[in-house]
């Protein structure tokens, strides 16, 4: 009878081990942290961990947030924004300092698992019209050279994650990628200084970008179902993804590196803001991906696994909405840590929920809406346009989930996203008279209005100093006036 039991508890021992490890090792996810209530590190941490999660990309390299993750062994790739290109590129003891604060302090014993520095992001996007043409390749330099000479160089490697649309095939076939003319002799520098330094190329790749900027883009080839296949001489490409990834191969094959290790810092599918935004897209679109990844059959040009980093942990409220209104709406979890829809990341039917955040304190169960009987009913357009400008209204945008409320509804949701975002504070739902704080909430099927989290001091502290509001001033809800 013990030697059964022994058996019975071994398997158990086995069940446990292999439920808790969902998250394949190739997989990673993005943590940002552009919104007005963040999590606290520790609570975001643990959620990592109870979802198996070993590789974690930050944008920025704030010490009381990293420091949460020493002796988990999470994988981290710290981040350094744009705003500090020109610091770092100017003087190579601002690297030297940067590397020793926010590196060499981490990596005592029991600390901070960092594999990558990310100098900038996204650095030569056409829409900064060359800002970091002249900075980027400079402070990598520096980064990198710094690492070295504090005896880090092969421990930590320093790389700059960039946007598709640094190449391009005027055919739209991979075969003919290369990079972009204007940045084409940077590149050259940047690809030939990673291969030196043993660095990988990171490339962040948006199928969900492709389809909506392009209105004759078919709409199956951003997902992995094998429609509107492409033809490449005697290769076939079924999704945009691998078309993507292989037409960088060809750019860098260009530039006379075509064995560059290649990772993906960043794929995803946003759930709103965006008539194709939405969660039965974006589970179509990972339970594609993680099969393609699970198979590890790589690309037609990379056979072989993957690394990729999901885009993203949580919905952002503060996101510049510039490039889209789903710009707020690219979490896996809801800005509170819950799950939004069921995910196989294995990649072998084992289709779950995530585990959600736990710990999480919220504000007292109460909105604010438009008083049914209001006076001042001239001023509700303009109010909520104020309203809209210094909260999160990008859920009642065109096809968006809130879209479809009523007018009045629909003013409730502009006044409440304010409301809450400055923690309900009584002043915050007055709009000359119009609103009212109500217990029965107001959500409908489609529609959820939030109640916020609550956000200590240490945090709301920390997460300002290191952020810079990116609300519009001038958004306006056109269609309700």
């Amino acid at each position: 009878m013990a030697g059964v039991m022994a058996v019975l508890w071994a398997g158990a021992l086995i069940l446990v081990a292999t439920s808790v490890k969902v998250v394949a090792d190739n997989i990673g996810v993005n943590w940002g942290t552009m919104t007005s209530h963040p999590l606290h590190p520790r609570i975001v941490v643990q959620l990592l961990k109870d979802n198996g999660f070993e590789k974690v990309k930050l944008f920025d390299s704030d010490p009381w947030m990293v420091g949460y993750l020493a002796g988990t062994g999470i994988e981290v790739m710290l981040g350094i924004p744009n705003d500090q290109l020109e610091f770092l590129s100017q003087d190579y003891g601002n690297a030297k300092d940067w590397v020793k604060e926010n590196c060499t302090s981490h990596l005592r014993k029991g600390g901070v698992n960092i594999k990558y520095v990310a100098v900038g992001n996204e650095p030569f996007l056409t829409s900064y019209k060359g800002r970091f043409l002249k900075t980027t390749f400079p402070a990598l330099k520096n980064i990198q050279k710094a690492l070295n000479e504090a005896g880090l160089g092969n421990k930590i490697k320093a790389v700059v994650p960039q946007n598709a649309d640094v190449y391009e095939s005027k055919s739209d076939k991979p075969s003919d990628g290369v990079f972009r003319r204007d940045v084409k002799a940077v590149m050259a520098q940047i690809v030939r200084f990673l291969k030196e330094n043993g660095a990988p190329f990171v490339v962040n790749i948006y199928p969900f970008i492709s389809l909506t900027m392009n209105s004759k883009f078919p709409s199956d080839f951003a997902f992995f179902d094998g429609g509107h296949p492409i033809q490449d001489d005697n290769v076939q490409y079924n999704n945009v993804f691998e078309a993507n990834f292989d037409t960088l191969i060809y750019a860098l094959k260009d530039l006379g590196t075509p064995n560059l290790t290649i990772l993906v810092g960043e794929v995803g599918w946003p759930t709103d803001g965006h008539k194709k935004a939405n969660k039965n897209s974006a589970k179509k679109f990972y339970d594609g991906l993680f099969k393609v990844l699970a198979s590890k059959k790589g690309t037609p040009l990379r056979p072989g696994e993957m690394d990729v980093y999901l885009f993203g942990l949580f919905d952002e409220d503060t996101k510049s909405i510039e490039p889209g209104n789903f710009e707020r709406h690219w979490g896996i979890f809801d800005f509170d840590g819950k799950p939004k829809f069921t995910m196989d990341i294995s990649g072998k039917g084992g289709d779950k929920h995530l585990v959600a955040a736990k710990g999480v304190k919220y504000l007292p169960k109460q909105w604010c809406v438009l008083e049914s009987y209001a006076s001042n009913q001239d001023l509700i357009g303009q109010q909520t346009s104020w309203a809209c400008a210094r909260s999160d209204c990008t859920a009642l945008q065109d096809g968006a989930s809130c879209s479809n409320l009523d007018p009045d509804r629909t003013v409730s949701y502009a006044f409440n996203s304010y409301y809450q975002m400055n923690n309900q504070d009584e002043d915050a739902c007055d709009f000359e008279g119009l609103a009212t704080v109500v217990s029965k909430d107001p959500s409908t099927m489609s529609c959820r209005f939030n109640t916020q989290i609550k956000v200590d001091g240490a945090t709301r502290l920390s997460f300002a100093q290191g952020a810079v509001a990116a609300i519009s001033s001038s958004l306006t809800l056109f269609f309700l006036l």
